[in-house]
């Protein structure tokens, strides 16, 4: 294998100096920012460097969508509060006296229902269950954490997905994979194995039902929540704006659940679920943009103002800015370090350790590593899978064994380990916008309950590469 290009350990930096100071001074602007800055320089790019990475990485068709989904569902968020249909959403589950441990499971059963796309899962699941999560002093480091761990996780063992779409695709030409219609069997095949994702979406489902107790920095959380009624704690800064928390129903409008709040929703998953069997891509934004269309013209025809419908069209927007930031700072920190060949370096110290035996559980570490330290378990897959699967292929002899299985499932499981457990993922980052968290405490939070399931994962992954020899 050629020798790949990295700036070494230095690439690492910013990473690690956006990480560890957002964990010391739970700051997470102020953190990425100081590790922009940082690598810039260390990159070379000089004093005018920090400007230029925030212009090219935001100019990027990728952000822009992730940023529009995001102001699109604060918009959405707003149009629910203001139309009273979220409060009477609210009203209607408290009457059904499901307590704590009923308000998880919905959550729980709510993430894992709209599977098609990562980023609306934990925005949905987050804004639809927090003010009836609220009313059960369910502190919000837990409804982030079940919002972000039934969304990525499931996405990635679905086969009707962008996930499977994008990872049977880099499988194309490697092996004996020649066509979408084998790499959609071998991804069908890598599900079982997918052990990291099969855990995660388990472990909500045992921790929700209280089967499983908290523990770590979650069960403090959640003490906190019962015993002295916050679900936020003192200090912490929730990742949504007041205006979308604070916002109060119009005055006089009738709350119609159905016509302002389920059928937008409906709209939304037909619209996502339709695009993507007609086009083979979930268009998660335009549903977005379509719902909150119709719900303007809707609530205009109820009889709210045109003035006010504006009005909450901004104080929407204003409410998604706070994660939007924190958006910007990560993708700008992911450019960095693909800049500076942080994936690379990772790949380049590892591969003396991939020897067949031990190839699904390292290739799910390293793939766990470079998605924390990028904070993208798509550009993991991208980099992960070419080296993973010829790898595998060439001790199979050619053929798709257990271990060209093993290693397929352990590059889509890894990448989202290491996502779920990095504060500058873009799911994280919105798991904890559409809870309302504030953002190094749901990573706090969530980090004990990852690092089991991929500890777990890790030996299953050793055990399989031992066997399929």
């Amino acid at each position: 294998m050629e020798e790949l290009v990295s700036m070494g350990f230095i690439s690492l930096i910013p990473a690690i100096l956006a990480i560890v100071l957002s964990f010391v001074t739970r700051d997470t602007v102020a953190s990425l920012v100081v590790a922009c800055i940082t690598g810039t320089l260390l990159a070379g790019n000089g004093l005018l460097g920090f400007p230029t990475l925030l212009k090219e990485s935001l100019g990027t068709t990728s952000f822009s969508w992730v940023m529009l989904l995001n102001l699109f569902a604060g918009i959405l968020v707003a149009y629910f509060k203001k139309t009273g249909a979220i409060q009477a959403f609210t009203q209607f589950v408290k009457e059904k006296n499901l307590g704590r441990r009923g308000v998880q499971l919905v959550a729980w059963v709510m993430g894992m229902f709209v599977y098609f796309s990562d980023s609306f899962s934990p925005l949905f699941v987050g804004s639809t269950m927090r003010e009836v999560s609220d009313s059960e002093n369910i502190s919000r480091e837990k409804l982030s954490y079940i919002a972000d761990s039934t969304a990525a996780p499931v996405s990635v063992l679905v086969p009707i997905t962008g996930w499977a779409a994008y990872l049977s695709g880099l499988a194309i030409g490697i092996g004996c994979i020649a066509d979408q219609e084998q790499a959609s069997a071998l991804f069908l095949q890598a599900v079982p194995f997918n052990f990291y994702a099969i855990l995660a979406v388990i472990l909500v489902g045992l921790i929700g039902s209280g089967i499983l107790k908290d523990f770590g920095p979650m069960k403090k959380a959640e003490k906190r929540a019962i015993e002295e009624g916050k679900v936020i704690r003192d200090g912490g800064t929730p990742m949504v704006g007041k205006e979308l928390t604070e916002m109060q129903a119009y005055e006089g409008l009738k709350p119609r659940m159905f016509l302002n709040f389920i059928l937008p929703v409906i709209l939304i998953i037909c619209i996502a679920v339709g695009t993507y069997i007609q086009m083979n891509s979930a268009k998660t934004m335009e549903a977005f943009l379509y719902a909150i269309l119709f719900m303007s013209v809707s609530m205009l025809i109820q009889g709210v103002p045109f003035k006010e419908v504006m009005r909450t069209i901004q104080e929407g927007i204003k409410g998604a800015v706070p994660a939007v930031i924190i958006l910007a700072l990560a993708y700008s920190i992911n450019a960095l370090s693909k800049q500076m060949g942080t994936a690379n370096y990772i790949i380049h110290i590892t591969e003396g350790f991939l020897t067949p035996a031990l190839l699904p559980a390292i290739i799910f570490l390293v793939s766990a590593v470079m998605a924390f330290a990028t904070g993208s378990s798509w550009g993991t897959f991208a980099i992960c899978m070419p080296i993973a699967l010829p790898l595998a292929f060439s001790f199979s002899g050619g053929e798709v064994s257990t271990l060209v299985v093993a290693a397929f499932a352990a590059v889509a499981g890894g990448g989202v380990f290491g996502d779920h457990c990095s504060p500058l993922s873009d799911t994280t980052v919105l798991a904890s916008s559409g809870a309302g968290a504030d953002h190094i405490d749901h990573v706090k939070t969530q980090l004990p309950y990852a690092l089991c399931c991929g500890g777990v994962a890790t030996v299953l992954y050793l055990i399989l590469g031992m066997i399929s020899l």
